[in-house]
């Protein structure tokens, strides 16, 4: 089982891995008891933001980690996955702009730290 922590890195890693773009992970459990992890992520296209989606499903039920519920999939214009203690959203890049959820959450110090390595490459 892994810590919210640890499924919040992981699920990142994925993004990274498909080329999701501007990956934020925000320590949340303090503003909110929604969840401890919100992962927020872009696409450059709705296939992307689809395609991302699946991605981040699929290996994590590999993994024996389902989500609980999702919302946006059949738009790919803002996809939300729960997995309860992490939510990930996984923007197209214009909605991501237009809601900037990250200026909603961040509050200056709960930013965890990840390195994108799909930039490397």
């Amino acid at each position: 089982m892994k810590t919210p922590e640890e499924l919040a890195l992981r699920i990142a890693e994925l993004l990274d891995g498909k080329k999701a773009t501007d990956i934020v992970i925000l320590k949340v459990d303090h503003l909110t008891s929604i969840a401890d992890y919100f992962v927020i992520a872009t696409g450059r296209s709705a296939q992307a933001v689809h395609t991302l989606y699946e991605e981040v499903s699929d290996k994590l039920m590999e993994e024996g980690i389902p989500y609980r519920r999702n919302d946006g999939v059949r738009e790919s214009k803002w996809i939300v996955l729960d997995y309860s203690s992490v939510i990930v959203h996984i923007f197209h890049p214009e909605e991501r702009e237009h809601y900037n959820i990250e200026r909603l959450w961040a509050d200056g110090t709960n930013q965890v730290p990840f390195e994108p390595k799909a930039a490397e490459e």
